[in-house]
């Protein structure tokens, strides 16, 4: 009897701010965690995390997107409001702040925070 094959999940791919923000923390020789499971009962996930600071960044998608309509904003409500409870930081920042570098900067400053 043969096996069926069993598909691997393909990654989920970057958007351009994503990228760059991967970019900008290889600059800067942090290491955060992708795609990081906080939540220990739904399946929420940041873009980037630093769980030893409880820090959390998310890139936000352009205008007009899912997490602009009103279902997935209020979703988002809900998933920032539980790792609020849970003691995260959760820094959100849109591709133009990325790309101006001051999505880093925020992140710089709130690890360093961090270690005060």
């Amino acid at each position: 009897m043969r096996r069926k094959a069993i598909p691997t999940k393909t990654p989920k791919s970057l958007s351009p701010g994503e990228e760059a923000f991967a970019l900008h923390c290889r600059v800067e020789r942090l290491n955060p965690i992708r795609e990081y499971a906080f939540h220990p009962k739904r399946k929420w996930r940041f873009d980037f995390s630093f769980p030893d600071a409880m820090l959390a960044v998310e890139i936000e998608g352009g205008v007009g997107g899912r997490h602009q309509r009103v279902g997935g904003f209020a979703g988002d409500c809900v998933k920032y409001a539980h790792a609020a409870i849970l003691g995260w930081r959760v820094i959100r920042a849109t591709t133009a702040q990325v790309m101006s570098g001051d999505a880093i900067q925020w992140t710089l400053e709130a690890l360093n925070r961090s270690t005060e």
